[in-house]
């Protein structure tokens, strides 16, 4: 077949830009008869595939965002190059990149979730862009021959919330990079610590919980401060750090009421940003952390968890949406809204060595049965699936 990829995501920041990343760049080195075309918006080297590059007046990476849009011309400059194509099916890896597919053309459509859906008020509190995320939802779902997912969890959140046919949902995966390991030796964990003291300028001996994502009011990380505040007192030498851009790219974020609840704690000194870090710094960063801290109120996959247990990480998790399904008997799965039991959680990793080590075997275990070379493998499947019944 002839598959068509919408790549303009690539290079946004979030999560969803480095599932595409990292799903066709497997999939690309995966060994098939299929002929791959990439759609850019800018000039991007990709080996074993055509590229395409599609004018467009503005990055998607700035346009396809809660507080913008897309110009229609825009829009039709994509449906005419991937027409211009003849492709055999058309991929999109995700939604928010959307554009008309050509007619008659079979096209799969990437769901990560419907946390826009079910969480609206937290996701669009504008009206305007709650409508026009709506509208783009309806036309992609019109036009669509098949949907993929991340996750069971994911898929039956999109059915409850979107009324799709679950028959015409595919699943595939996540995985974590090869970055992604427990360091090879105890002076090399001990090294990595002291880089990540030095970096973050922690004090010396301090430990520390770390939650890595984006900070929108969905992933409640207001409420993990909260907890962590009433923990405080009884364990000084631990810090808590938030890893993610503080760039919202232009999705809607509460990073200003974190930073007050942060300063009306006095947890100034304890809470840190890191901002954005490269892999091989996060790595090192899960590495030496007691725990990842994932308390979100939903979240289609959780490919931080899936990173950190790749190190050998202990996660404490929200038991709603896909992170129970991901993380299994790897962490400790709390209710999100009960602000309690994340503090009891977080304090009995801090006291309990057995616990910690225990979880971090079950852990290592737990992720080696995720990879982006089994998502491409399923995602491919789904793109082979479409094509065929499209036939």
């Amino acid at each position: 077949m002839r598959i068509g990829i919408d790549a303009s995501t690539w290079h946004n920041g979030r999560g969803f830009g480095r599932f595409t990343r990292e799903i066709v760049s497997a999939m690309l080195a995966l060994e098939s008869r299929h002929e791959f075309v990439l759609f850019f918006d800018r000039e991007t080297p990709c080996e074993h595939a055509q590229t395409v590059v599609v004018a467009q007046s503005r990055p998607v990476t700035e346009a396809a965002v809660a507080d913008g849009s897309r110009r229609p011309a825009d829009l039709l400059r994509f449906t005419r190059a991937a027409a211009r194509q003849r492709l055999d099916v058309l991929f999109y890896p995700a939604v928010y990149s959307w554009f008309p597919c050509p007619p008659g053309t079979p096209n799969l459509v990437t769901l990560h979730d419907a946390i826009a859906e079910h969480y609206p008020d937290l996701v669009f509190p504008q009206r305007r862009t709650r409508l026009l995320w709506s509208i783009k939802m309806a036309l992609a779902r019109m036009q669509a021959t098949r949907f993929l997912t991340v996750s069971r969890a994911a898929r039956e959140e999109i059915v409850a919330h979107m009324r799709i046919d679950p028959g015409l949902i595919d699943l595939t995966t996540e995985g974590p990079k090869e970055v992604f390991h427990p360091p090879a030796s105890a002076p090399d964990a001990a090294r990595a610590r002291e880089r990540v003291s030095h970096e973050l300028r922690l004090p010396d001996g301090a430990r520390y919980f770390v939650f890595v994502g984006g900070f929108a009011p969905h992933k409640n990380v207001l409420g993990l401060v909260h907890s962590f505040a009433a923990l405080a007192p009884s364990a000084a030498d631990v810090h808590l750090l938030l890893v993610g851009d503080l760039g919202s790219h232009g999705f809607h974020g509460n990073l200003e009421e974190l930073r007050h609840a942060i300063a009306s704690h006095g947890l100034t000194a304890r809470v840190h940003f890191t901002g954005f870090v490269t892999d091989e710094v996060l790595a090192e960063i899960y590495g030496g952390a007691i725990a990842l801290v994932l308390p979100s109120f939903s979240e289609g996959f959780g490919l931080p968890a899936i990173e950190a247990m790749a190190c050998g990480t202990p996660v404490v998790a929200s038991n709603r949406g896909a992170l129970p399904e991901i993380v299994a008997d790897a962490g400790l799965l709390v209710d999100p809204a009960d602000r309690a039991a994340l503090q009891a959680a977080l304090g009995s990793l801090i006291e309990d060595g057995r616990l910690r080590a225990d979880l971090q075997q079950r852990a290592l275990a737990r992720a080696g049965r995720f990879s982006w070379s089994l998502a491409a493998h399923l995602a491919l499947q789904a793109l082979e699936r479409c094509g065929k019944r499209s036939a």
